[in-house]
């Protein structure tokens, strides 16, 4: 990689981080103009003009497919707590979190919403919202405290627990893998720059898979590699905390030959069950009309979607992505015969996270077209979530599709009643969810969907800062509180629609 294309990278990164308002754009017409304006109502967390948010009584009735798969999501760094029981060695976030200056008020995951001890409790609450699908992680360094060798029994019993859960309440699980914790034992070995990784994570996969059996229906491998990328190694604002675009992209190889060979290690067990991918998707458009915003848009579309998409579903890296890299990049370096076929090993199905589309000037840089949600980076635009359902099936084909994460913070706050009023949440989730709907009336294999998230919980650099839950997680004193999103989507499962 050439000491230029590593300067235009860092700098790209840099800009998508803090992207600046864009002056003098054009505001976007029909359909999509007119659900993102709906949507842009959440993006202070306000009650839109009309009373609720729920919509219109009069408006015709969207419903969903009979056999719609209505979940929610978290993840297991981010719920858990329980750091050092029962086994459970050290992640990278554990590391991360507790140096000084990682994240707001220095904030950990040590505790979290405490779910290891409140698993039951939590489960019972999923039923009680009707949920048909829970989507959450394994934590690796609680299966394996250095990953390698024997499974820690504990761990396992642990999963196994809130598996057997799930099915005694009438929920299917849905299972990632890998949801950024990376033991800090393998880290200090070279973490996801050195190839070993790949593989120690295809031998924890697999201790996983027989450790578990055939009682998981759906197995995702790998969550938003490109936000390890990304966050970790170009930003450096998560673990491992670099800023490094040669490495960057190695490890983007890397976490995707992971992806394959975990694959691999499931069909190698013979059970029945399911398997794919869980790619966070920015649909990049242009900020203008000139043939250079055209340009930039399609590289950075590159960077953002086609990396991951085509090496996995078509083996294949894109072609400008690895020219604008150059032949003497880390990455491009480091692929060997036979990996794109691990790589493009079949899955079953593509998981597909949207929160955010980007806009991409002349000259490279990231604008704002959109209101922003309390996540700086988030423009509220639901016109994308349709985009990238339906360009997935145009450029890929009919490979069925589940919304893994989907979600908004908002300033959540415990009344003196006892109850949390969300309004804009409940509009962003609808906006977004008749987004979704009519990408599956336009042909989409949609199966199912799932919010993120079910409980407030540690948001990475964020700390607790940012509330993203359907439940209000009260963290002195662990109490969980139904936000009015939560009977609001609890509803929408009993109607099978909006």
């Amino acid at each position: 990689m050439s000491i230029l294309t590593r300067r235009r990278l860092l700098r790209r990164a840099a800009l998508s981080a803090t992207a600046t308002a864009g002056a003098g754009l054009s505001a976007a017409t029909g359909a999509g103009g007119l659900i993102a304006a709906t949507g842009a109502l959440a993006a202070g967390c306000d009650t839109p003009k009309g009373g609720d948010p729920s919509g219109d009584p009069t408006a015709e009735r969207v419903r969903f497919p009979h056999d719609f798969g209505w979940g929610a999501a978290t993840s297991a760094y981010q719920i858990e707590g329980a750091a050092k029981e029962d086994g459970r060695g050290e992640s990278v976030w554990d590391t991360f979190s507790h140096t000084p200056g990682r994240t707001r008020n220095g904030d950990t995951g040590d505790v979290a919403a405490d779910h290891y001890h409140r698993w039951a409790d939590d489960l019972d609450l999923m039923r009680d919202l009707g949920l048909r699908s829970y989507r959450f992680s394994i934590s690796w360094p609680r299966i394996q405290a250095d990953g390698t060798g024997k499974p820690n029994q504990r761990g396992l019993d642990f999963y196994k627990r809130v598996i057997d859960g799930l099915h005694e309440r009438g929920i299917a699980p849905m299972v990632t893998l890998f949801h950024w914790d990376l033991p800090q034992a393998l880290q200090d070995d070279g973490g996801w720059e050195n190839r070993d990784t790949a593989h120690r994570f295809a031998d924890y996969a697999d201790a996983v898979y027989r450790g578990i059996g055939d009682q998981v229906p759906v197995w995702l491998t790998i969550n938003e590699p490109k936000t390890v990328v990304q966050n970790g190694y170009l930003w450096g604002h998560h673990a491992p905390g670099r800023q490094d675009a040669d490495a960057a992209y190695l490890v983007a190889h890397h976490l995707q030959l992971a992806h394959g060979l975990a694959v691999r290690a499931l069909r190698a067990t013979g059970y029945d069950t399911r398997i794919g991918p869980a790619l966070n998707l920015h649909p990049c458009y242009p900020a203008d009309d000139s043939p250079a915003a055209a340009s930039a848009a399609t590289l950075h579309d590159g960077y953002e979607n086609r990396l991951y998409l085509d090496s996995i579903l078509t083996g294949a890296y894109p072609a400008d992505v690895l020219a604008d890299l150059g032949p003497d990049s880390r990455m491009v370096k480091g692929i060997r015969d036979g990996d794109l076929a691990v790589i493009a090993s079949p899955v079953d199905l593509l998981a597909v996270q949207y929160y955010t589309p980007l806009y991409l000037t002349g000259n490279g840089n990231t604008v704002t077209r959109w209101p922003t949600s309390e996540a700086d980076w988030q423009q509220i635009y639901p016109q994308g979530m349709y985009d990238t359902l339906t360009r997935v099936t145009r450029d890929y084909g009919p490979i069925p599709i589940t919304v893994t994460e989907n979600g908004l913070p908002c300033p959540d706050t415990l009344g003196p009643d006892g109850t949390v009023d969300d309004p804009g949440r409940i509009a962003f989730l609808r906006d977004h969810l008749a987004a979704a709907h009519r990408a599956i009336a336009d042909g989409v294999p949609l199966e199912s969907y799932h919010v993120w998230s079910l409980l407030d919980n540690f948001e990475w650099a964020e700390g607790y800062e940012q509330r993203w839950g359907l439940i209000y997680v009260d963290y002195p004193t662990q109490r969980r509180v139904l936000k009015r999103s939560a009977h609001w989507y609890r509803q929408v499962i009993r109607d099978n629609g909006l």
